[in-house]
């Protein structure tokens, strides 16, 4: 039977994600009795800070807290992320006109795109990147330009082969270090050369910025180089950093005259975030850094197993990758990334992101999430093991 009322053309380039469908069949399987283990995708299991918990709770409770909110996010909120830029990044950030609080970088991807792109103009989309950089393009009416990334040059983009291709009409491009999903880690020359080739042909880097706190041992932010605010934004998120995945706190960083244009898209698309929640930001922003080291420590010993889970499977991977998962290249056996994240799906119920999703580079990758207890984790692992031992 055919829908009464067609849906927006639009549409017809974009899927409903990937992990949406995934983790619902999932749920799906889990609830029929099948005991799987989800290393797909990175929404920490762990416990936002308790000075953050406390006040949520406090704030909460208080009856005149639950009106609506300013767009802009409360002036506290934007002050303690201008201390936390400071403090991170070394960046100095004018709080009042430089700083666009967000329910989630997500949003703000969605937001920065219907702010800048006419329909047709052209987006440079990093692959392997975010599936959401390329849906987000689509349902703004731009055009998709992916430009590879390739193990061979370190996940980094190639900027002479870029200037060699035909850049007319790109408005947009979206670049993302510590990356997502291979683990390169910025550097400052990387962000030179992003500055110079935006300015050079007169493209908006937009820089997406959430995990360098996890695994990362000099956190940067591109506005740290001189000239970036000219042709950058930057968001940056609490999601995994703090712990808060599930309470949509973001941020867009740069140009008051750039946020200014975001706004006017964002102030017709939500009416602000939950104060309590901002007031909780507030003190998730304070943690003291022995908060960060803890939970750092946590992910380095899960870490540890799953690249023991990327050894028992046979796949290369580099030991310097950041963020919180692990990347790594199938062995020559394997028909595909797909086609290995389903066997072991099905024949062992554990969970692994095929690498295809990220792009036509990741055909033959896979991705491990580290929210897993360790204990889950062992249990992975013994399940490959015990696979890998029956298949010999």
């Amino acid at each position: 039977m055919h829908m009464i009322i067609p849906p927006a053309q639009r549409l017809a380039q974009v899927e409903e994600y990937y992990f949406a469908r995934k983790l619902a069949e999932i749920r799906r399987r889990t609830a029929a009795g099948e005991n799987i283990i989800n290393l797909g995708i990175g929404s920490p299991d762990l416990m936002p800070s308790e000075d953050t918990l406390k006040e949520l709770i406090s704030s909460a409770l208080e009856p005149g807290h639950h009106g609506y909110q300013p767009y802009r996010g409360i002036p506290q909120l934007r002050t303690a992320f201008a201390d936390w830029y400071m403090n991170t990044y070394g960046v100095t950030l004018d709080p009042e006109q430089e700083i666009l609080p967000m329910i989630g970088s997500k949003e703000a991807i969605f937001h920065i795109s219907m702010a800048f792109l006419n329909p047709g103009d052209r987006v440079l989309i990093p692959d392997p990147g975010y599936p959401t950089y390329t849906s987000v393009t689509h349902l703004a009416g731009g055009v998709p330009v992916y430009y590879p990334l390739t193990q061979a040059n370190g996940w980094y983009p190639d900027f002479e082969a870029l200037a060699a291709t035909d850049l007319t009409g790109v408005k947009i491009m979206w670049v993302n270090y510590p990356h997502m999903p291979t683990g390169a880690p910025a550097t400052y020359a990387l962000f030179e050369q992003l500055i110079a080739f935006g300015r050079t042909h007169g493209i908006l880097i937009c820089h997406d910025n959430p995990y360098s706190l996890i695994l990362n041992p000099e956190p940067m932010s591109i506005l740290s180089v001189p000239g970036a605010r000219d042709v950058a934004l930057e968001l940056n998120s609490l999601s995994k950093s703090h712990n808060m995945a599930g309470w949509r706190i973001g941020l867009a960083a740069g140009r008051a005259d750039y946020l200014n244009e975001v706004l006017r898209v964002k102030s017709n698309m939500d009416s602000g975030m939950f104060l309590p929640m901002q007031q909780a930001a507030v003190k998730a922003l304070a943690n003291p850094g022995a908060w960060h080291q803890e939970r750092n420590e946590e992910y380095r010993q899960r870490r540890l197993i799953v690249m023991e889970m990327m050894r028992s499977l046979g796949c290369a991977f580099d030991e310097k990758q950041t963020g919180m998962f692990l990347w790594g290249q199938i062995p020559s056996y394997a028909d595909s990334g797909e086609a290995f994240s389903e066997e072991l799906l099905n024949q062992i119920q554990v969970f692994i992101t095929p690498g295809f999703i990220f792009g036509p580079a990741g055909q033959r990758y896979i991705r491990i999430s580290l929210c897993a207890s360790r204990k889950r984790l062992q249990e992975a692992l013994g399940r490959i093991l015990e696979y890998q031992l029956a298949r010999a």
